[in-house]
């Protein structure tokens, strides 16, 4: 329900009667800027609750919606004036109407600096204690703002603390973890998915965006990391996200949910996004029945020459199709190529700020490449098993050709190039004197398997070399940041340098290269790497809290890289960061993986470590998983046990899944 309960205890430790005053105040927003929606907001008092309702009716989506504060029906004073609550000379550590004898003005309605201030009076006995409950929210109507409000003040909130902690409970205790590093377990846990779910999934909201939309390629990346715990959100999300590919096989880069309204561009890799999402929700859930689902297309103007994008409201088409021809399409608009024989990059790939690389449609993009090799290597098995066999065989004789060109023309010597710009000139090289290396391009070179084995490691090499600075935790996704540069690469120039993607640490980009890591085989340095990347590590003195200054206990976006704000933490919450990080350790340092009904357990963790155990709750049974590392071996597999009993096969072997309502025991020994 659309309702946040607060609820202060209050317990008079002395012999004599106290009366006390408690004041629950809210500055209304009602909008993504208060500045822009003070002036429009209407408060009044419910006749009916008691409570104070506020609309914003110059809002054009939300102008009917109904927004309620409550002290549970107990409030005797109140005000919606701000400036009558806060005084002249007052603050919000000592506002103007607490410091003196006046009640408040029970003032409401239009013109104000809006607010909402309500009052109550408690009288403790003798060693008595009160509670005081506040209620806070919004609905789609004045009706049903009531019925919320009236179920809430009636309802036993125990019970409704319990009901919540439980549903937590179920999504975030489906995998726990126990590793020799406490402050990855601390996020592994529970803060991970939570954020995850709670901010990127549900509210799509954070304290520095407030819009409310939805990514088209954004949730899709969150929502790989719920496979195991919420497949049917993960479900949800795909099929969402197919609803909005236009007839002509791209898609909305972001929309709005209440209206449909987004933005159709020209960047490249949203469409590749959606099939390599589906790939892997099938390949965790055995779900292939996902692939049938009948969605509708849009339709809408197509972008004109010349023009970048169009933000409009599409309108829905009588044509459909099943999501695995969704994909199938979106991936037949991705093959077209440039001169060098590789994808054309448009007005930006994964990296929105390089929105003028490739906006005149002939700059091509080195990791697009390698992600697009990915996805149709992937996603060919599924037309496999659907008998789509010619399909198949076109993808993969287009990937193969992708892979050789990658590797013929995008290798600069040390590391591979990032990306061309329209006049053919290279991107992330050595000849360049800004950003002359790119993470990104080094990293998929060794996730997508499309790099030359010896290129992809000396490619990381130099990842390792010009990108970590391990003195500050910092690993940067390009080097050296753009200040001057000789061609305009977008948006990105436009952050001072060491900011965001401008050479700081983007953390999304940087998990990749820990995902690298561990595929290479090398889980000292993918240990490391998390570490570094780990918030907690980032705010675990007084140093460093003040250094860092935002949550130690969510992802940030990004951390800045140049004097006087090296190591200073950014964008927090609403960043695709968590996702990929909680996959990162489980799926890639930990080896955890769910294959439908099967179990593949393949680690790649720091050879210091001793071992780590895994709880797993498969439906009605628990799986008790124990990993040891006798040899302080970084990978390898000397011996499984299931039950007690002696498994055979490869690193690779496949552990069954029952349903069984039991539990059971799995003993790896690494070697």
């Amino acid at each position: 329900d659309p309702i946040k309960i607060s609820r202060l205890k209050i317990v008079n430790q002395s012999g004599r009667m106290r009366r006390l005053s408690v004041t629950a105040f809210v500055e209304w927003v009602l909008g993504s800027s208060r500045s822009v929606t003070a002036p429009f907001i209407v408060t009044e008092i419910d006749s009916q609750t008691g409570a104070m309702f506020a609309t914003n009716p110059w809002s054009d989506q939300f102008g009917d919606r109904v927004a309620f504060a409550d002290l549970n029906g107990q409030q005797t004073a109140w005000t919606a004036d701000r400036s009558e609550f806060i005084g002249r000379d007052g603050g919000l550590d000592r506002p103007a109407a607490l410091a003196s004898a006046a009640t408040l003005s029970k003032r409401v309605g239009a013109g104000l600096d809006p607010c909402a201030a309500l009052q109550t009076f408690v009288t403790l006995g003798p060693f008595g204690s009160a509670e005081i409950v506040f209620f806070l929210g919004e609905a789609a109507s004045r009706a049903e703002a009531q019925a919320v409000l009236t179920k809430y003040r009636h309802a036993r909130l125990d019970d409704v603390l319990s009901a919540v902690t439980r549903q937590w409970d179920q999504i975030l205790g489906a995998v726990q973890v126990k590793t020799p590093d406490r402050a990855l377990d601390i996020l592994l846990n529970r803060w991970l998915l939570y954020q995850t779910l709670s901010c990127r999934v549900w509210a799509r909201a954070g304290f520095y965006q407030t819009s409310g939309a939805y990514g088209f390629r954004d949730q899709l990346q969150d929502t790989m990391a719920l496979c195991v715990s919420r497949p049917d959100v993960a479900r949800a999300q795909l099929l969402r996200a197919a609803a909005r590919q236009f007839v002509e096989g791209d898609v909305q880069h972001w929309w709005l949910a209440e209206s449909g309204r987004g933005i159709r561009t020209r960047i490249s890799d949203d469409r590749c996004w959606l099939a390599y999402a589906v790939t892997h929700y099938v390949n965790v859930t055995g779900d292939m029945a996902v692939l049938d689902e009948v969605i509708p297309f849009l339709e809408g103007p197509v972008l004109g020459e010349g023009q970048r994008d169009s933000f409009f409201q599409p309108g829905i088409s009588k044509k459909c199709a099943t999501l695995f021809e969704h994909c199938a399409l979106a991936l037949d608009r991705s093959l077209a190529i440039g001169a060098h024989g590789l994808p054309l990059m448009g007005t930006g790939d994964w990296n929105d700020g390089m929105d003028r690389v490739g906006e005149d449609g002939k700059g091509e993009s080195v990791w697009l490449g390698w992600f697009l090799y990915a996805t149709l290597m992937s996603f060919s098995r599924l037309a496999d098993i659907r008998e789509n066999t010619e399909r198949a065989t076109e993808w993969r004789q287009f990937a193969a050709t992708l892979k050789d060109s990658i590797n013929r023309q995008a290798w600069d010597g040390d590391w591979y190039c990032r990306a061309w710009f329209d006049d053919g000139a290279p991107l992330g090289s050595v000849a360049n004197n800004e950003c002359r290396i790119d993470a990104i391009a080094q990293s998929w070179s060794v996730i997508s398997r499309a790099g030359e084995p010896a290129r992809a490691a000396r490619a990381m090499a130099a990842l390792d070399k010009y990108l970590v600075r391990r003195d500050e935790k910092l690993l940067l996704l390009l080097a050296p940041p753009f200040d001057n540069p000789a061609h305009d690469p977008g948006y990105i120039k436009g952050y001072p340098p060491g900011i965001r993607e401008n050479g700081g640490q983007y953390t999304h980009g940087a998990l990749w290269a820990a995902m690298a890591w561990a595929q290479l085989g090398d889980g000292d340095r993918a240990g490391e790497l998390l570490s570094m990347l780990n918030p907690i590590n980032h705010a675990d003195s007084p140093t460093g809290v003040h250094r860092y200054r935002v949550e130690p206990y969510v992802i940030c976006a990004d951390i800045y890289s140049i004097p006087p704000h090296v190591g200073r933490g950014g964008w927090t919450w609403y960043t695709g960061s968590a996702a990929w990080m909680y996959r990162v350790a489980l799926e890639w340092v930990l080896g955890f993986r769910v294959n439908g009904s099967c179990l593949t357990l393949d680690p790649c963790i720091p050879r210091n470590w001793p071992g780590f155990e895994i709880t797993f709750r498969y439906r009605s049974a628990r799986y008790a998983i124990i990993v040891e590392n006798p040899l302080n071996v970084c990978r390898g597999v000397l011996a499984v046990k299931l039950d007690g009993e002696v498994m055979t096969g490869t690193r690779k072997l496949l552990i069954p899944l029952l349903d069984d309502g039991a539990e059971h025991r799995i003993q790896m020994i690494l070697g």
